[in-house]
């Protein structure tokens, strides 16, 4: 959606499919980061405690990490799951925001009941809701919105410096 080049990530009907991390440099500039979905995917309990493990600890170890978008299927009451990896985030002090996906797939009044009760069960551990984008890919919803969110963080990152010194052998 965010690129405009259609299939440039590979989506399926079978939650799951994606099973790496997958790197996009747009404008020879950034980078989006595809990480694995860890909601409805069809795999086993142990394969989805190895991927929540791979994921956390890439967030957390992330250096030059400046947010974190969380796709939240808009057609969905809010999904324990979800609201869990949200917490998680907000204890590792992680900047995210929410990106309620496929609102084209149901009317708008569903879409921001199903957002209102999402940001009422963030407000029971949050003191405030984080920024949050209604998106369709199908009518580019949210295309402008997040693309202006994403050159916003993009000006005012200051990239890790690299000190030669913080490697030598002491």
């Amino acid at each position: 959606m965010l690129t405009g080049k259609k299939g440039l990530a590979k989506t399926s009907q079978t939650p799951g499919k994606t099973q790496l991390i997958n790197h996009f440099l747009i404008n020879d500039s950034w980078y989006i980061v595809d990480l694995p979905g860890y909601g409805y995917a069809r795999a086993s309990k142990s394969k989805k405690a190895d991927w929540d493990k791979f994921i956390h600890s890439y967030l957390d170890k992330r250096e030059s990490l400046q947010c974190v978008m969380v796709l939240i299927d808009s057609r969905l009451e809010p999904q324990k799951i979800d609201l869990e990896f949200c917490n998680w985030l907000g204890e590792k002090g992680l900047s995210f925001v929410l990106v309620f996906t496929k609102a084209d797939k149901q009317s708008a009044v569903k879409t921001d009941q199903n957002v209102a009760k999402f940001k009422k069960a963030l407000l029971a551990t949050f003191d405030e809701v984080p920024q949050y984008f209604i998106t369709s890919a199908e009518l580019h919803l949210g295309h402008d919105e997040i693309l202006g969110f994403i050159g916003n963080i993009n000006q005012s990152f200051e990239a890790p410096r690299f000190d030669p010194e913080y490697y030598k052998v002491k």
